[in-house]
């Protein structure tokens, strides 16, 4: 059997990087703040574990990025998993141009390290890898603290607006 695609629209053609934009929107990912000594930050959906032995994860950060410089310069990072609860502080340091830790209630560890308030988990990591790829810079780290303060639904970022991730009823009892 020949199926015919006269009939059927071609799209413009697009290119690598726009077809990657595009299908990326209905990848849906976990909202993060990362943060690192200066103090600086930003928001973050390209975190990810690595490795449990030993514990590494990591996360990706655009060369051009207002802070790649003090990410750079880290030797540490502390990775902040946002709630629902926790969209304006998404929002805010997702934006360029600000003091991204204004009116935000956070601490300092001994070494500098900023520890963001009010968010349901964070860890920190001892920066052990960068990687120039593209134009971003891949970091990662070996965990060495966090907590999990609170049980909340999980923050995403989805076909470029924020979401909730809620658990789906198990189809098996359903």
């Amino acid at each position: 059997m020949t199926i015919s695609t006269a009939s059927v629209p071609q799209p413009a053609a697009l290119s690598a990087d726009e077809v990657l934009r595009r299908t990326l929107r209905r990848h849906a990912a976990g909202v993060t703040v990362i943060t690192v000594p200066g103090p600086a930050g930003f928001t973050a959906t390209s975190f990810t574990s690595v490795s449990l032995r030993p514990p590494l994860v990591a996360f990706y950060l655009g060369e051009g990025a207002s802070t790649a410089p003090a990410v750079h310069a880290a030797d540490r990072f502390a990775v902040h998993l946002l709630g629902t609860g926790n969209t304006d502080l998404a929002r805010q340091f997702a934006r360029s141009g600000i003091d991204r830790f204004d009116g935000v209630a956070w601490t300092r560890t001994e070494d500098g390290l900023p520890l963001l308030e009010g968010v349901p988990a964070w860890l920190t990591a001892r920066i052990t890898l960068r990687q120039h790829i593209g134009d971003h810079l891949l970091v990662v780290g070996e965990v060495e603290s966090g907590s999990i303060d609170r049980d909340e639904t999980a923050l995403v970022h989805h076909d470029g607006a924020f979401a909730a991730a809620h658990q789906l009823p198990d189809s098996a009892s359903g």
